[in-house]
């Protein structure tokens, strides 16, 4: 296993990437650099190989791939994702890689948004974007994640050989986000300088389309991590919807004896009837998320045992490697 490994999702990205590579081989000469080409049809290749980057290649398109590629391969204590884009400063990793090896965090988020990402990012729909889901996210988990779409991430092995990637594109991050806060993971936040892109640079990040898959990322991922929530909320809808159009028709009832609006009771009926079985549902898939909150645990404890027979083994293997030094004379 790597001590750190930092992994750098790449798509047309020559023009800086092999700055991306120098800087995290300046800060964390210990580590292994790892460039995942997603179909690049520029020179990011040629240019990450130059830099002394280890160049793999995922071919299905899309951001939620390749970091499902980089997870399943990838055996490190500790992982630093970071956007081959040069615009963030690799000088946090150093921290952020510490807050994993030592203070135990599963996910450490670099945060821009409380330092120079709205004076440095040039595209205002952007910065609506980040701070609408910050908040959404924030207050639908009850959390305090200070920057749900950066793409500068620190990881703990426990992190990345649990969370089942599910996402294809841009939304990953919001559903790292997410997992890491719904299964009671230690995540930090370390504020980060960010700087916007070189010229010539061009971002993938769609500011619409994009944005609407993050927004129905967020919805969906309520629905299964908090399906009380969600369905008691549909079902206080139902409830109000046909409280407001069942009044007309009572208060006809009682001044003139007659229902005159059949129609309008009979939905009112049907949304009512709806509203309790949209409540048991959430009950049920409540039980059904929380078994497999139990079940991610599991998967964790289990983690943990191979993570420290790993650490028993390199003590030992450092031990003898010690013991042969001393009978050879040091030789």
């Amino acid at each position: 296993m790597d001590k750190i490994a930092v992994l750098i999702p790449c798509y047309n990205e020559e023009i800086s990437v092999a700055k991306v590579v120098a800087d995290a081989k300046a800060v964390l000469p210990e580590a292994t650099v790892y460039v995942y080409d997603n179909n690049s049809t520029d020179e990011t290749v040629q240019r990450a190989l130059g830099a002394g980057a280890v160049v793999r290649h995922e071919y299905l398109q899309g951001k939620g791939n390749v970091i499902r590629r980089m997870f399943r391969e990838i055996d490190a204590f500790c992982y630093i994702m970071v956007d081959g884009d040069d615009t963030y400063d690799m000088k946090s990793a150093r921290k952020m890689a510490d807050l994993v090896l030592e203070h135990q965090a599963d996910m450490v988020v670099g945060d821009r948004l409380s330092s120079t990402y709205f004076t440095e990012n040039k595209r205002p729909f952007h910065n609506f974007g980040n701070s609408l889901v910050r908040g959404s996210i924030n207050r639908l988990f009850d959390c305090d994640i200070r920057d749900i779409m950066t793409g500068f991430r620190a990881f703990s092995y426990q992190f990345v050989k649990s969370f089942p990637v599910l996402s294809k594109g841009f939304e990953i991050e919001t559903e790292m986000t997410i997992f890491a806060v719904n299964n009671n993971m230690q995540v930090e936040n370390v504020v980060i300088e960010y700087r916007d892109r070189q010229e010539g640079s061009v971002s993938k990040l769609n500011t619409y389309s994009d944005g609407l898959k993050v927004l129905w990322t967020i919805t969906r991922l309520f629905r299964e991590y908090r399906p009380l929530q969600f369905f008691s909320i549909l079902a206080a809808i139902l409830t109000v919807l046909a409280v407001i159009f069942i009044i007309p028709v009572l208060v006809e009832w009682a001044k003139t004896g007659l229902v005159l609006r059949f129609p309008t009771l009979i939905v009112c009926g049907f949304a009512v009837i709806a509203a309790i079985q949209s409540f048991f549902a959430g009950l049920m898939l409540h039980n059904i998320a929380r078994r497999n909150r139990m079940e991610t645990e599991l998967r964790r404890i289990d983690l943990e045992s191979v993570l420290w027979q790993t650490n028993r083994s390199d003590m030992k293997k450092t031990e003898q490697d010690s013991n042969l030094k001393e009978r050879t004379g040091g030789e």
